[in-house]
C-alpha cells in the first residue's frame, strides 16, 4: 500500500484541478442580462495576471462618488487587442458597458470592445 501511496496522491491532484479550473472561470457573479454604461475617472489600471482590472470613479446624479472595481480579460488576451500596461492611466475619462456585479456592489466586468474613452474614441493602439 504504501508504494502505491504517490499513485494514490497524483490522482487525487489530477481530480481536484478541474473543479478549480471551472469555478475560476464562472460568470455568475455578473448580470450579463443587465449590462450599465458607466462613465467616470480612472484611479487605477492593473494589467495582471490572470485578469486586468480597471478601478473607475463614477459620480451618480445625486452627486455621490463610488470607485467601481472592473475585471476584464486576462494581460495577454489585452495585448491581442492593442493594449499594455500604458493604455490607460489615472486621471483618464472613460466610458464603459459592464456587466454589474449581481450583489449590487460598484463591481464588474468590461470588454475592451465596450470600452471607450469620453469622446468616443476606442482605447486601442492601431496595428
Amino acid at each position: 500500500m504504501a508504494r502505491h501511496l504517490p499513485l494514490w496522491l497524483l490522482g487525487a491532484l489530477l481530480l481536484a484541478i478541474p473543479g478549480g479550473a471551472l469555478a475560476h472561470h464562472s460568470f455568475a457573479m455578473f448580470d450579463a442580462d443587465n449590462p450599465v454604461v458607466l462613465a467616470g475617472t480612472v484611479t487605477a489600471f492593473k494589467f495582471t495576471s490572470p485578469h486586468a482590472f480597471i478601478m473607475l470613479k463614477v459620480v451618480a446624479k445625486d452627486g455621490s462618488d463610488a470607485v467601481w472595481s472592473l475585471e476584464g480579460v486576462s494581460a495577454s488576451s489585452l495585448v491581442r487587442d492593442g493594449w499594455s500596461s500604458k493604455t490607460l492611466k489615472s486621471g483618464d475619462e472613460i466610458k464603459a458597458k459592464v456587466t454589474p456585479l449581481r450583489s449590487g456592489a460598484p463591481g464588474g466586468a468590461w470588454a475592451a470592445k465596450d470600452t471607450f474613452f469620453m469622446d468616443g474614441k476606442p482605447i486601442v493602439v492601431s496595428h
